[in-house]
């Protein structure tokens, strides 16, 4: 979800010149750059405080049961707020009887009646939103039931959601066009229709029929089936969906339309449409080039993370002004067509829609994900892309630094304004997500990794710890100190590095700082450093800052001039130091070369023994006959041996480096 806003940008922009810290410069880009990065911002500080409407009591009574379908048989026109109709609930009574149906919908709104199994409703009582409906006859437990319920009202009108209204009508003035449409994310759904605001219980399906004015068209999720003519100049546009959907996803847009439809060919799926709802030719005329973008995009991340997940329905956009974009599950609403913002919402429909966060605790799921989807697309497109994707990435890190903390977590998910932090949620987010990709230093398990989780958890909803799980199984080790220092923890480090060279040997020694001690006293992290030798040829070597002080012999072959920390923007990292310091190397480190080190049994088989190793932990890099590091672990006394199972029979490289920086070799064979 994206809310633009351009009356701040400026101040937000030398905010952000003025607090951001990076290690190689990275300028502040243009407005221009950014339009869908500082996402949500300005309509989420107005409504910070708004908070979930239901209470906690109530949403225990609406997790009796398990809604399978929704389908919404309303009116609306395109000027005004006014809803009528019915909402038919297929729902499961869970593991007891229900003598009673809770859902919620705004206290405006008249019911006129329930109607559940044939059988009418005796009574219901009312509490702000929350509703509970008396049942003639209760329903069984573990079975299924329908609920209909007709009701009639005004939408409100007070900005709640988290952008705008839940629904809201507006003549947008450049087009001369009057729009209403739909907005119910966070949990502000029940402004507009009765349903069960609960992330976890998404219906398996769903339809919207809306009846309005004949020169109005209406769009919504998933297929339209049919125009059914109805009296009195009126039109039901008739919208299915057979995939599952969770409840602030559900949309309508209505407006004097004109349609436009163009269509993707990702490879291995069927031909997907794209279906645009406009608000006139001129539009088109005007957003053509990034209208057009859109089966590229749907073609590039189908490849990258797996087939559009709703290849079988559609894609699309209903306009609306709406200042930015919200990612209504087949059919985005925007109110304009940028690059990023068009890549932003689309990457929803796989990380938000498809997979959707199982709380509002884990919305950089949701965001992270999306917002990286427009680093993805910029990179995919860098010829006809507005602006690179490291410009993208270097605004991102400067965005998420302007302030020192700030966790991913969202610890309080009653604020809007939290949940939908531009800077946590949607930037720093994205850069966990990069991270994480540089942790793998590897793309095919990357990528692997991101269509796992898709395939496991598509049509339903994950957690953080879910995604760690799948991350693990492909880094073949734990990643819990990660997700605390990146996910649950705040701030971000500073490298300080001081070097020397002696000979062929290059030494180094990196002392790090955090932005919040108190918090996050230590990253844990590998970084890159690129070597840059007299003769202008460069070498890039990875190493494990494993220490708040840690230190390096690397080999070089020429005479080093310079040295750049994280020079491709992999981790969020301050502004730090490079600087040459003659005192750092002592005369017996001078003199010191690699030391050979004994390893038995030789060849070995799943475990490689190693002699005369210190009490102090030591880190052990395999390589392979072209330089490769197949395998990194630390070894100590404590721990003298090397796991090899990963490795496939072949002769090896190991060095092991200890924390001062001596180095000692050895080759073996592993059978």
């Amino acid at each position: 979800m994206k809310r633009l806003f351009y009356s701040t940008l400026l101040g937000v922009f030398l905010a952000v010149s003025a607090g951001a810290q990076s290690l190689t410069p990275h300028p502040i880009p243009t407005p221009e750059l950014s339009d869908a990065g500082l996402s949500c911002a300005q309509m989420h500080q107005a409504s910070a405080l708004r908070q979930p409407a239901t209470t906690v009591r109530h949403a225990r009574k609406m997790e009796r049961y398990d809604v399978k379908y929704y389908k919404l048989d309303i009116a609306l026109e395109n000027n005004a707020r006014t809803v009528s109709g019915a909402v038919r609930m297929q729902a499961l009574a869970q593991g007891q009887p229900l003598d009673s149906l809770s859902f919620e919908l705004y206290p405006t709104f008249i019911i006129d009646s329930v109607v559940v199994n044939g059988r009418k409703s005796p009574g219901l009582r009312r509490v702000a939103g929350d509703v509970t409906v008396g049942l003639a006859q209760a329903v069984a437990a573990n079975s299924l039931f329908n609920a209909y319920i007709y009701y009639r009202g005004t939408a409100p009108n007070g900005n709640s959601a988290a952008i705008g209204n839940a629904l809201d009508t507006e003549f947008e003035t450049d087009y001369g066009v009057n729009v209403t449409w739909s907005l119910s994310e966070p949990f502000n759904a029940y402004e507009w229709w009765p349903c069960k605001q609960i992330l976890t219980d998404k219906a398996d399906s769903s339809d919207v029929w809306v009846t309005t004015a004949s020169l109005n068209k209406v769009g919504s999720n998933g297929t339209l089936e049919r125009v059914t003519p109805r009296p009195n100049g009126k039109s039901r546009y008739e919208w299915k969906s057979r995939k599952p959907i969770a409840y602030y996803l559900i949309s309508v847009a209505v407006a004097p339309y004109i349609e436009y439809t163009n269509y993707a060919n990702p490879a291995g799926g069927p031909r997907i449409p794209i279906v645009n709802y406009l608000y006139s030719a001129a539009a088109q005329a005007r957003y053509q080039v990034e209208l057009d973008r859109t089966p590229g995009f749907i073609e590039n991340f189908s490849s990258l993370v797996g087939l559009y997940p709703f290849a079988s329905e559609k894609y699309g956009h209903s306009m609306a002004p709406i200042g930015g974009g919200m990612e209504h599950q087949t059919m985005t609403t925007q109110d304009g067509f940028t690059f990023t913002l068009t890549a932003h919402e689309l990457f929803h429909q796989w990380f938000g829609n498809h997979v959707t966060c199982a709380s509002w605790q884990d919305i950089w799921l949701n965001e992270g994900f999306a917002s990286y989807g427009e680093y993805l697309a910029l990179n995919a497109f860098a010829s006809t892309a507005p602006f690179s994707a490291r410009a993208w990435m270097n605004n991102a890190h400067a965005t998420t630094m302007q302030v020192p903390g700030g966790s991913v977590q969202v610890r309080d998910t009653t604020n809007v304004g939290r949940i939908f932090s531009g800077r946590l949620s949607y930037k720093k987010g994205a850069a966990v997500v990069h991270m994480l990709r540089y942790l793998l230093h590897d793309d095919v398990k990357f990528f692997r990794a991101l269509r796992t989780y898709q395939t496991t958890y598509g049509g339903g909803t994950a957690r953080t710890r879910d995604l760690q799980r799948i991350v693990e199984a492909e880094a073949g080790t734990s990643l819990a100190y990660f997700f605390q220092q990146w996910y649950a923890g705040e701030g971000f480090p500073t490298f300080a590095v001081r070097w020397n060279q002696a000979g062929n040997d290059l030494y180094l020694r990196t002392t790090e700082s955090v932005s919040m001690p108190a918090v996050t006293p230590f990253f844990d992290t590998e970084v890159d450093y690129r070597i840059t030798l007299s003769s202008g040829s460069t070498q890039l070597v990875r190493l494990r800052q494993s220490q708040m002080v840690s230190s390096f012999t690397v080999p070089v072959a020429g005479t080093v001039t310079s040295i750049q920390v994280d020079p491709d923007q992999w981790i969020l990292n301050g502004a730090g130091t490079v600087v040459r310091d003659n005192a750092l190397i002592l005369a017996s480190q001078v003199a010191s070369r690699p030391a050979p080190l004994v390893v038995y049994p030789n060849p070995c088989r799943d475990v490689l023994r190693l002699t005369a190793l210190s009490a102090r932990p030591a880190q052990a890099e395999v390589t392979d006959a072209t330089g490769r590091v197949l395998l990194r672990q630390t070894v100590s006394s404590a721990q003298p041996r090397l796991d090899t199972r990963a490795l496939a029979a072949g002769l090896y490289h190991l060095r092991l480096t200890t924390t001062e920086g001596e180095v000692s070799l050895a080759r073996f064979v592993r059978e």
